[in-house]
C-alpha cells in the first residue's frame, strides 16, 4: 500500500489540482492512503474533509517580507514545523510528497528532504510562488500548468482538473446546459464568471452594460459569486444572473465565450475545453494571472483586458463589435483547441510514479 502526502492550500488555485490528483490516486488504488497537509485556515480546512480525506495541519507560515518582530521569529518557527513535518512523514508512513504551493508547502517540502522521502511539485502560475522556486532544488520531478515557467526542472502536464470537466463533451451536454439554465439554444451565450466569491469589476461592468451586449444578439449567464458585490437581478430576457453554481460543467457547455478572471484553472478549463475568453487578471498580488493568460492571447484564444480597463465604454468600443464578428468568435475557439489539455491529472500521477520507481530499493 502506497501512503501519498499532498501539500498545499489557502487559495483555489492551490486547492483544486490538489484534490483532483488526490480522488484520482483514491480511485487508481483504492487500497491508498492519501492524506492531505494544509492549515486550519485556508479553503483545504472545508474542502478537503467535505471530498473524504484527512486533513493534517500546520500552523500557517507565510515567508517574510520585511523585517520585523516575525522575521527575526522566522527560522525557529520554520525550524519547528520541518521537524514536526518530517515526524508526521515518518509516523504515518508516507512514501511519497506531491507539493502544490501555498503557505505549507515549503515546511512540507524541508520535511519531505528530512525524512528522506520521494518529493513531487505541481506550480500552477506562469509566475512560479517562493515555496515552490524553494522546492524545485531538492526534486527532478516539477511539473508546471503553462509553458514558459521559469522554475527550475519543470516539465509542463497541464492543469489537474476535476472529472466532470475533464470528461465533458461540450455539444453533447449543450442541450441540458441551455435547459438547465433557461437558456436560448438559437442564441450564442456569453458566460461572465469571477470565481466564487466574484469579481467586483466584472460584475459592476456587466451588469451596467447588459442592454448593449444583449442588442448584440447574444444572451448572458452572469455567475456574480455569493460573497460580495451580487448583481441584483433585472430580470431582462436573455439575462441570466445566478450567485452561485454547482453546476459549472454545464455552465461551460453553455459558453460561446466567457469573460472571465485569470487563475490558473479558470485559463485550463476555458482552453482544454476550446472556449475563447477575455481574461480582466486580478489586479493584486505578484500579477500571476497576466501571465497565466499569456499562451492563450499568444495563440489568438483570448483577449487580455486589465482590470482599470474593463468599463461600460470598453464593452461599447470593443466587446460588442466582437460579439457581432461570429467568424471571429469561432476562430478563436479553434485555435483555444490547438493549445489547451484536459489530461493534467493523468499526466501529473506519470510525474508521481516516476518518483516512486526511481525511489524504489534495488532488487538482486
Amino acid at each position: 500500500m502506497t501512503t501519498y502526502l499532498l501539500a498545499g492550500g489557502g487559495t483555489a488555485g492551490h486547492v483544486n489540482p490538489l484534490l483532483a490528483v488526490a480522488e484520482r490516486l483514491r480511485l487508481r488504488d483504492p487500497e491508498s492512503e492519501v492524506l492531505v497537509l494544509g492549515t486550519e485556515e485556508g479553503l483545504e480546512a472545508r474542502l478537503v474533509p467535505e471530498r473524504g480525506f484527512e486533513l493534517l495541519t500546520i500552523d500557517k507560515l507565510p515567508f517574510p517580507r520585511r523585517p520585523n518582530r516575525a522575521a527575526l521569529d522566522f527560522p525557529r518557527r520554520l525550524r519547528d514545523t520541518v521537524t514536526h513535518v518530517a515526524e508526521l512523514i515518518s509516523e504515518r508512513g508516507v512514501d511519497v510528497v506531491v507539493g502544490f504551493g501555498g503557505y505549507v508547502a515549503a515546511p512540507a517540502y524541508l520535511g519531505a528532504r528530512k525524512a528522506g522521502v520521494p518529493l513531487v511539485i505541481h506550480e500552477a502560475n506562469s509566475k512560479p510562488g517562493i515555496a515552490n522556486r524553494l522546492g524545485s532544488f531538492f526534486t527532478s520531478f516539477v511539473g508546471t500548468a503553462f509553458d514558459r515557467t521559469p522554475i527550475r526542472g519543470g516539465v509542463v502536464v497541464g492543469m489537474p482538473l476535476r472529472n466532470e470537466i475533464e470528461t465533458l463533451d461540450r455539444f453533447a451536454a449543450r442541450a441540458e446546459a441551455d435547459g438547465f439554465f433557461g437558456l436560448d439554444p438559437k442564441k450564442p451565450t456569453l458566460l461572465v464568471t469571477g470565481g466564487s466569491s466574484g469579481a467586483k469589476r466584472l460584475n459592476e461592468t456587466v451588469a451596467s452594460s447588459v442592454t448593449r451586449i444583449l442588442g448584440a444578439g447574444w444572451q448572458v449567464l452572469h455567475i456574480t459569486g455569493e460573497y460580495r458585490d451580487v448583481v441584483e437581478d433585472p430580470h431582462l430576457p436573455g439575462y441570466v444572473v445566478v450567485k452561485y453554481c454547482d453546476r459549472m460543467e454545464l455552465a461551460l457547455a453553455s459558453a460561446d465565450l466567457a469573460i472571465a478572471r485569470a487563475g490558473t484553472s479558470t485559463v485550463a478549463e476555458l482552453t482544454g475545453l476550446g472556449i475563447p475568453a477575455i481574461y480582466v487578471p486580478y489586479p493584486v498580488g505578484n500579477g500571476e494571472q497576466k501571465y497565466n493568460a499569456r499562451t492563450a492571447v499568444d495563440a489568438g484564444a483570448a483577449v487580455l483586458v486589465m482590470d482599470a480597463q474593463f468599463t461600460s465604454q470598453w464593452v461599447t468600443g470593443e466587446l460588442v463589435p466582437m460579439l457581432r464578428k461570429r467568424a471571429l468568435i469561432a476562430d478563436m475557439a479553434a485555435r483555444a483547441s490547438t493549445i489547451g489539455t484536459l489530461d493534467g491529472t493523468d499526466r501529473m500521477l506519470e510525474l508521481v510514479d516516476q518518483a516512486l520507481a526511481r525511489d524504489l530499493p534495488l532488487t538482486s
